[in-house]
């Protein structure tokens, strides 16, 4: 009897200390992690008999990631900013890339995969972008116009930092222009701002296809209650990235927009290059 009381004596005594020790183990309460990305692309033709242009051509991306998590919240945000130009002999300067984006979605925990959450979403252009199929080349954004901050209350269900969807039925919407582009992007002739309300869906998926070979989906979908009903908004993006080395990656972006106040065509973005890739700013900091 003595035997067996000591056995589950000692069973208990394991038991207690190995949940003490993981409840001690130190959880991350901030990831701060800084990227930088640059791709070089270079073409050069000298008496080749079937012809080209010759091309150069740049793009620099900035990513910044924010994390935090303690207890029941769970705040992600993220500045994505990326500019890109191209040089093509005879024509000039071309933009190729334009970009800056912020996201924030802030999540309080009540149950095992949900929350509940708030998103905010702002992106704009830093410079001038002009059609160059038209002559003369017209005029088509420029710095803050458009510019669209989106935000409101929702369900968000995170299964990790690699999955994610969050549901917001009561998404407000903010179309800003300029005195130039007033009447354009869903702004009313002689406004510079457009309000909406509507129904936004965002997902995050992150996974490996092999070795050192990863796919990044992000998508969101919008549609408005107070015009246009039933019209969706789709912005798309797929990342695929193939790591050489630490420092050199290969990258395919895929990048497809459905946006009738902007476009009444479908418009899609493709980047392929080999780049430099660092991480100037990583940090994690512990509860």
């Amino acid at each position: 009897m003595k035997k067996i009381a000591l056995l589950f004596f000692l069973l208990f005594f394991v038991n207690v200390y190995s949940q003490k020790k993981k409840d001690t183990i130190p959880k991350p309460k901030w990831k701060i992690h800084g990227r930088f990305a640059f791709i070089f692309n270079q073409s050069s033709f000298s008496n080749w008999a079937s012809g080209g242009e010759n091309t150069v051509a740049g793009n620099i991306n900035v990513n910044y990631d924010f994390n935090y998590k303690k207890n029941n919240i769970n705040w992600d945000s993220r500045i994505i900013s990326g500019y890109g130009l191209s040089y093509i002999s005879d024509k000039g300067y071309r933009k190729t890339d334009d970009r800056f984006e912020l996201n924030s979605l802030f999540g309080l925990k009540t149950s095992n995969y949900w929350f509940f959450s708030f998103i905010t979403n702002f992106r704009t252009q830093y410079t001038k972008g002009f059609d160059y199929k038209k002559d003369p080349v017209e005029l088509v954004s420029e710095f803050f116009a458009p510019a669209y901050l989106t935000f409101g209350p929702g369900m968000l269900w995170k299964k990790s930092d690699n999955l994610s969807l969050n549901v917001a039925p009561a998404t407000a919407r903010y179309t800003f222009v300029s005195d130039f582009f007033s009447g354009q992007f869903g702004v009313d002739e002689g406004k510079n701002t457009a309000f909406s309300l509507g129904f936004n869906i965002a997902g995050y998926y992150k996974f490996s296809l092999m070795d050192n070979i990863e796919m990044e989906n992000i998508f969101t979908l919008y549609t408005d209650y107070l015009a246009n009903v039933g019209n969706i908004d789709l912005d798309y993006q797929t990342n695929i990235r193939f790591k050489v080395n630490k420092n050199v990656k290969m990258m395919m972006t895929f990048h497809t927009i459905i946006d009738d106040n902007s476009s009444s065509r479908i418009q899609f973005r493709q980047l392929f290059g080999l780049g430099v890739n660092y991480s100037f700013h990583e940090k994690v900091t512990y509860q």
